[in-house]
């Protein structure tokens, strides 16, 4: 792409401007938090709204004619035929709870696939990125190329989830079948979990009942990486939904084979 160069450039202004709006409110008593869903505990807070902010306000400078999906002011057209999905802060509950496993999700779509992905963890200070030529994490330690594992049988692989409760009954009973055949199972790390599984450190990720916003992000760092992701059917996952992410396409294969019975 002509302008990968500005495109990487501006993904690392707006996670840089997010960080920024982010890390004064981690870990502080005088953080704001709302319900956006009475009826279960949805969490919003000022970090999250400010966060997004701080990135559009980056769009607006540097390219404004890119169009803007994000999770707390929702879309905003362009004229480019890009839009850049973003997730403020993906994994507001352990925000809250003071844990590093949230994070700050940056993806580029072309309306057909993701072009470049990027996810940031302030607080650890470790940003995964990958498309247009990247699949590398910058943090305290330098720089590191991303390559998903390969060579793992269902029965030695490491898998990550959110939830135990994946979604509907059906969902979690197809979840089951997966976690009874694999070497270890854990939960809650949100985004970090796909970070990781392109780092190489875990094999599987499976959850569903995610947005567009939670998944373009990991999508383009484990695709880069040499991962996959898509629905549990196998198709594109861009849309959210029921998402499963490998680090091989025959480690997919045979989870995907359990997801559906």
């Amino acid at each position: 792409m002509q302008d990968a160069a500005q495109i990487i450039e501006t993904a690392h202004r707006m996670a840089d401007a997010a960080r920024s709006a982010i890390m004064p409110l981690f870990r502080s008593d005088r953080l704001n938090t709302e319900n956006k869903r009475p009826a279960d505990f949805d969490p919003v807070t000022e970090a999250d709204r400010a966060a997004e902010q701080a990135m559009r306000a980056v769009l607006a400078k540097l390219r404004p004619d890119d169009a803007i999906l994000g999770e707390e002011y929702g879309a905003q057209p362009g004229r480019s035929g890009l839009t850049w999905v973003l997730d403020p802060i993906d994994g507001t509950r352990a925000f809250l709870c003071g844990a590093a496993s949230w994070g700050v999700l940056i993806g580029l779509s072309d309306g057909e696939k993701i072009l470049y992905g990027l996810i940031d963890q302030p607080y650890t200070g470790e940003r995964f990125e990958g498309g247009l030529g990247q699949a590398r994490l910058t943090g305290p330690a330098g720089i590191r190329d991303l390559r998903a594992r390969r060579g793992v049988d269902l029965s030695s692989a490491l898998l990550l989830s959110t939830y135990p409760e994946i979604g509907t009954a059906a969902e979690t009973a197809a979840f089951g079948r997966v976690t009874k055949q694999v070497k270890m199972t854990r939960y809650g790390l949100d985004c970090y979990a796909y970070a990781l599984l392109a780092l190489g450190q875990v094999d599987l990720v499976i959850e569903a009942g995610l947005q567009s916003y939670d998944i373009a992000a990991p999508i383009g760092v484990i695709e880069a990486a040499g991962g996959i992701v898509t629905d549990w059917q196998g198709g594109p996952a861009i849309d959210g939904g029921q998402v499963i992410a490998a680090g091989s396409r025959e480690l997919h294969a045979a989870a995907l084979a359990l997801l559906n019975g």
